[in-house]
Formats: C-alpha cells, sequence, structure tokens
C-alpha cells in the first residue's frame, strides 16, 4: 500500500473531530510532531528522562482526580504471606525467590479500572491484581493485572486510553463502563490495544471472584543472579479455587442486588477461614533469546504462549488476615513497579518506563507528599536509613547533625553497600542508539495474538465474547465506529465477525481502507508502522481457556438452601457435614420469612436471609431437601421458582432431594433430564464434584426460553 493509498479520506474514518481544526501543543504552546512515543535510546532503547512532553502529560493526567486514585479506585485488599517452593539462585539473587525457609509477608489489592469509588464490583472491566511483598531486602511490588497484556505499548498512550474508557467528558456518562463511543473510537483506531479488549470482553471481564481470577505481571522483567547472568521473565499467579467467571445476566443482577459482592466474598471467605491460595509461576525466558519468537517481548500488548515457554511454578500466596481498617490499609496502600530488590530489574518495554514515572508522581498527589512510604502499610519490615529529610507528613524524627553523604561528621553513616552485602545494582546493558520518537516495527503485530485468543476459547466462551461485543457496540452511536470494529474483527477472524455484525444488522465493510496506524508520529513512514496480517504460528493455547485451568478445591463457594418449616434437617445435615467440613462450602439457609425455621425435627435453624431480602445470582450453587410441609410451603412462593430457575439459566448446580422433586416439576429443570448439575436425590460427593465443575455451560444454549 503506498502512502496515497495510505492518506485517502474514507468515509469511515471522517468522524475524527480536532481542537478546532488545529495542531496539538504542549502547554506552554510548544507544537507536537509525535504524541505516542515516549524518547528513546533507539526504537527498542530505554526511555529518556529528558522527555518533556512525555513528563506534562503524565504529570497532568495523574493529577487529575483528588483523592482516589484515576484508575484502580475501587479496591479490596487482604494481608498474608507468600511461600517459595524451589531455590530460583540460578536465575536471581533475590532472596525472596532463594530462601525457602523464609516466609514473606504480603499484602495484596484488588480493583477494577475503570469505575469510581462508588461504582458496582461486577463491571465489565479488566481486574487490578497487585502484590507488595515485605522481603528483607526492601519492598517488592509486583502490580500486575488479571489479564497477561495491557491496551497499549507506550506509556506515552496511557492517558488517551483512560480518557476514552472513562465517562465522557461532556455529560459524565457512563460510569465504569466501555459500551460508549469514545472508547470504541479510540480502539478502533488504537489497533495495538485489541488483544487486551479482546481479554475484557470474554469471560475474564466478569470474574465470579477475587478469589478466582489469575493476575499477570504483564511486563517482561529481568531476572539477574549472583554472577551478573540475566534472564527474562514473566510472572503468572494461579489461583487454586480455579478460573471462574460470571455470565453478564448475572453481573447486571449482582451490581443491583449487592454492589460490594466481590469485596463481600473476599472478605468473608478469609473470615471464615477459607484462606485464598495462588501459586506463583514463572516464565524463563534466556537473553539470548530476546529475538526468537514471532512477537516482541518489550511488547506489553504481547503474551508468551504457555506451549513456547511452560510456566515453572516456584511458590504459593496465601491471604489469612483482613485489614483492620480500610482507609489506613487498602486505600493508603501504595503501590509501584519501580519498587524492587536486588536480582529483579527492568527491561526497555516503553510502557513499563512509563510506569516508573507516573506512580511515584501520583502517589505524590494521593498521599500528600513524598513521605508516603512511611505510612504503615507501605513501610518496609527492615530498616530505612538514608538522608531524605522533612516534607508534609513526615513521621520520621531523625536525630544528629548529618542529612548528606558523604559526611565524617555522622561517621560516613548510612555508608552504601557492595553487591555482595546486599546493594542494588543495575544490570549492565549496553546502550546504543539514537535518540529518537519512534516505535519498533516489531510491535506492529496487533492481530495475531487475538486471533490466537479467539481460537483458543470452548465455543461457550466465544459465545460470551460475541455477546459482548454485540452489547458493547450495539451502546454505540456512531455507525461509522461500529463498522471500523467489524471490519478489524474480521481482520481477527471471520467467525468473531460475522456473528456480531449479524447481532447488530450491520454488514461487513469490504472496500475499507486499513485504518491508519495512529501511534505514530505526524512525519513517520506509513508503510513501517501499518499493521500486519495476522500470523499463524501457534493453533491454539490450551492455557487461555478458563475450562483448562481446573479447580484444586471448592473451598468458600456458596451454596443457597431453600426451606420452609418442615425441612428435612437429617438431609441438610448429611449435606452440610460432607461440604462444610471436607469441603469447606459455606451454607445459606433461605427462607419466606426471617428469624428461624423449624426442621421436621422440630429443631430450630437460624435463617440466614429471608427470600425478599437475597437473590439466587448470589450463590453459586442451590440445594433443596425434602420434608412435605416444607415443600408445600416453598411451591406457594413465587421467588422460589425465580431462584431456581435464574440458577438453570446460569447453569448452576441444583440439587433436589425427597419430596422436593415436586419442585423440579412444577420448576423450568424438569426439561433439562441428564443434565450432570441437575441431580435428583444424588450424593453430597456428587453434588461437591459437580460444583468443582462450576457450571454446566453445555446447557446454556437451551435456557432461552426460562424466564426470570
Amino acid at each position: 500500500m503506498t502512502h496515497g493509498e495510505n492518506n485517502k479520506t474514507n468515509d469511515l474514518l471522517k468522524n475524527t473531530v480536532t481542537s478546532g481544526g488545529k495542531s496539538m501543543t504542549t502547554d506552554q504552546g510548544l507544537h507536537i510532531n509525535d504524541d505516542a512515543n515516549t524518547l528513546k535510546a533507539g526504537e527498542r532503547g530505554a526511555s529518556l528522562l529528558e522527555d518533556f512532553i512525555l513528563r506534562e502529560k503524565i504529570t497532568h493526567f495523574d493529577h487529575e482526580r483528588i483523592p482516589e486514585r484515576i484508575v484502580h479506585a475501587r479496591g479490596s485488599g487482604a494481608h498474608g504471606y507468600f511461600e517459595l517452593y524451589e531455590d530460583m539462585s540460578a536465575y536471581t539473587r533475590a532472596k525472596i525467590f532463594t530462601d525457602t525457609a523464609n516466609r514473606t509477608p504480603v499484602f495484596v489489592r484488588f480493583s477494577t479500572v475503570a469505575g469510581n469509588k462508588g461504582s458496582g464490583d461486577l463491571a465489565r472491566d479488566i481486574r487490578g491484581f497487585a502484590v507488595k511483598f515485605y522481603t528483607q531486602e526492601g519492598i517488592f511490588d509486583l502490580v500486575g493485572n488479571n489479564t497477561p497484556v495491557f491496551f497499549i505499548q507506550d506509556a506515552m498512550k496511557f492517558p488517551d486510553i483512560v480518557h476514552a474508557v472513562k465517562p465522557e467528558p461532556d455529560w459524565e456518562i457512563p460510569q465504569a463502563a466501555s459500551a460508549h463511543d469514545t472508547f470504541y473510537d479510540f480502539i478502533s483506531l488504537a489497533t495495538e490495544a485489541l488483544h487486551n479488549h479482546m481479554w475484557a470482553m470474554s469471560d475474564r471481564g466478569i470474574p465470579r471472584s477475587y478469589r478466582m481470577m489469575e493476575g499477570f505481571g504483564i511486563h517482561t522483567f529481568r531476572l539477574v543472579n549472583e554472577q551478573g547472568g540475566s534472564h527474562f521473565v514473566k510472572f503468572h499467579w494461579k489461583p487454586k479455587l480455579g478460573v471462574h467467571s460470571v455470565t453478564w445476566d448475572e453481573a447486571v443482577k449482582i451490581n443491583g442486588a449487592d454492589p460490594d459482592f466481590h469485596r463481600r466474598d473476599l472478605w468473608e471467605a478469609i473470615e471464615a477461614g477459607h484462606f485464598p491460595e495462588w501459586e506463583l509461576g514463572v516464565q524463563i525466558i534466556p537473553a539470548e533469546d530476546e529475538h526468537k519468537y514471532e512477537f516482541d517481548l518489550l511488547d506489553a500488548t504481547k503474551f508468551v504462549p504457555e506451549e513456547l515457554v511452560p510456566v515453572k511454578i516456584i511458590g504459593k500466596m496465601t491471604l489469612n488476615r483482613n485489614p483492620d481498617n480500610f482507609f489506613a490499609e487498602t486505600e493508603q496502600v501504595a503501590f509501584h513497579p519501580g519498587h524492587i530488590v536486588p536480582g529483579i530489574d527492568f527491561t526497555n518495554d516503553p510502557l513499563l518506563q512509563g510506569r516508573l514515572f507516573s506512580y511515584t508522581d501520583t502517589q505524590l498527589s494521593r498521599l500528600g507528599g513524598p513521605n508516603f512510604p512511611e505510612i504503615p502499610i507501605n513501610r518496609p519490615v527492615n530498616d530505612v536509613r538514608n538522608n531524605h529529610r522533612d516534607a508534609l507528613m513526615r513521621m520520621t524524627i531523625n536525630k544528629g547533625k548529618t542529612n548528606y553523604f558523604p559526611n565524617t561528621l555522622g561517621g560516613g553513616c548510612p555508608y552504601l553497600s557492595k553487591m555482595a552485602e546486599g546493594g542494588f545494582t543495575s544490570f549492565e546493558e549496553r546502550i546504543d542508539g539514537r535518540k529518537i520518537r519512534d516505535r519498533s516495527a516489531s510491535f506492529s503485530d496487533h492481530f495475531s495474538q487475538p486471533a490466537l485468543f479467539f481460537r483458543s476459547l470452548t465455543e461457550w466462551e466465544q459465545r460470551h465474547m460475541i455477546d459482548a461485543y454485540a452489547f458493547e457496540l450495539g451502546k454505540c452511536i456512531h455507525d461509522t465506529i461500529k463498522q471500523r470494529m467489524l471490519w478489524l474483527m474480521s481482520q481477527i477472524d471471520d467467525r468473531l465477525a460475522m456473528a456480531v455484525a449479524s447481532k447488530l444488522g450491520l454488514a461487513i465493510p469490504t472496500d475499507i481502507e486499513r485504518p491508519i496506524n495512529q501511534n505514530i508520529g505526524a512525519d513517520a513512514d506509513l508503510d513501517k508502522y501499518e499493521p500486519s496480517v495476522a500470523k499463524r504460528y501457534l493453533e491454539k493455547s490450551e492455557a487461555l481457556s478458563q475450562q483448562r485451568l481446573p479447580a484444586t478445591t471448592i473451598a468458600g463457594r456458596k451454596i443457597a438452601v431453600l426451606v420452609a418449616d418442615g425441612f428435612d434437617g437429617v438431609a441438610l445435615q448429611k449435606m452440610k457435614m460432607y461440604l462444610e467440613e471436607l469441603k469447606h462450602v459455606q451454607f445459606q439457609l433461605i427462607a419466606p420469612h426471617g428469624g428461624t425455621v423449624r426442621c421436621a425435627d422440630n429443631i430450630e435453624h437460624l435463617v440466614d436471609a429471608a427470600l425478599m431480602t437475597t437473590e439466587s445470582v448470589l450463590f453459586d450453587a442451590l440445594y433443596i431437601p425434602g420434608g412435605v410441609n416444607s415443600i408445600a410451603a416453598l411451591t406457594r412462593e413465587g421467588k422460589v421458582f425465580k431462584f431456581i430457575n435464574e440458577a438453570l439459566k446460569h447453569c448452576k448446580v441444583i440439587a433436589f432431594d425427597g419430596e422436593a422433586e415436586e419442585l423440579f416439576q412444577l420448576s423450568a429443570a424438569k426439561d433439562f433430564v441428564g443434565d450432570e448439575a441437575i441431580l435428583l436425590n444424588e450424593s453430597p460427593e456428587q453434588f461437591a464434584g459437580a460444583l468443582a465443575k462450576h457450571r454446566n455451560w453445555l446447557r446454556e444454549p437451551n435456557t432461552l426460553h426460562i424466564a426470570v
């Protein structure tokens, strides 16, 4: 494609609106030639501190909201610990990854990204997954998400992606939602964002629980051993509960019934002793293999398929204590990807390089000044000794005359540590490049990995993604934006594009020019950056599907038990003894009224919730014990059938015991004979086995007729 063809005006690209038709400038009036790339030492080189355009843009962005976080405002946290399985000293000198006898305290904060503090937990969104390790060598923050990739490749574009997804600035709508024109206008022009966007449109975008999410460090980091040898590394958190999600229909209802659903779930699981666990895995890549793959390791919009580099499990994290005070701990915790320890170092990933500046800057705004590390939740467990003094909210009372180095009056203290004494030294990487604003052509493949992701999903996961795209684009007003997105989808997978187009009632454009890569400077070589045709270097990656990430426990799952006076207490006790004591499942008695309810043996049982105060979508499964009087009473309650039918529609496990078969016959459940997740007078072991699979998604296509 020639430059002239690239520059042809296309009706599908005409809706771009500039600021009065005038060119972009800095706040000082300097005309900007490139607003997409950080100044680097070569196209794959380190970012340069002198980049005043980046610093102005990021500084302004970091201070746009006071005092809540601009992104990740709504979160939930917990304390715990990390235990190392295997000594990794062949790769790193970081003691957290070499000392298997040590138990390292951690604090973890999970969060949504786009919404404000008052938004609901069940928004379709990427989730933050940030871990603060309190190591003996200082703080190590692994600041990641529940997806292995990010929306953008260069930190210069971070304000733009967030501005686009946030509520539209003229009317401040919609909150915590990406289903609007400004977001899709940006996504359809910044095609690098398509990959992470597909993860958000998948079931990963609406997790069942923070406890059931994977976590990823996103960037390629560097491990450095005692000999100075270097390996690239990707970090993974694998939940022991498996990776599970809810449907969009559930998410909408949960946000109405309990907008704190994820926060409550984490808190209650820990309080009940069902401590969430994740195993830490690493993908280790020899330095000499940096250019081995058909994608760039420094590109944060790409993952390394586990089929190419297996994930090595090296440790486990357990969360076992809730915060004592939400504000003092969860709200004031300050993460930073630049908080590292000896043996861990950075790469020239331009998104990571920009984050190293941005996080300090945003903490200054949120927490009032440079003394935020003195807030208890942010303090390291080892001693802090330096010449920092004063500033707002200073808590340390420093004694003595010297606040400088070198000195003799203070005995030369605090002195510098040699590497052998644990002193941090940066990896000596050769930098030899021109000082330019540019992006490596190796970052221009925007379609191959999204295509791989879609191919790797099960049929039901693909169906959910198609529905998500149809819903989101259906909320957009401008057809030009919808058509751009459909054309881009067709470059990823024809099945995806055709299915979404059918639901939108639009045709996939065939004569559209490829959208010009917007992440280049005004004078850049357009051909060099044109997104390339999708490559098929791997047919599927099994690890990308949630179904292929099985749970090793069902601890903390919540079962709704529908009862009324006269229920079969013996059957319930048998089920509870097995699932509560052996499987750590939580039962809640739901009755037509609050207070207490009597079983057939005339024993009173405390009701956890009245039918009118709770909803089926808040539970993982449904159990209905028998009892003639109980079932007779439940059949008179319309909401009982809503409970059953909603659980059916959402493919959950339902168990009917004894006389409860009457409810089976009166509900839509009777239409699903043979369904492995609908149990009639089955054992607790069978109930537990069905629950471990989370849902029976094969039921889903046949549930459209169910009214709830």
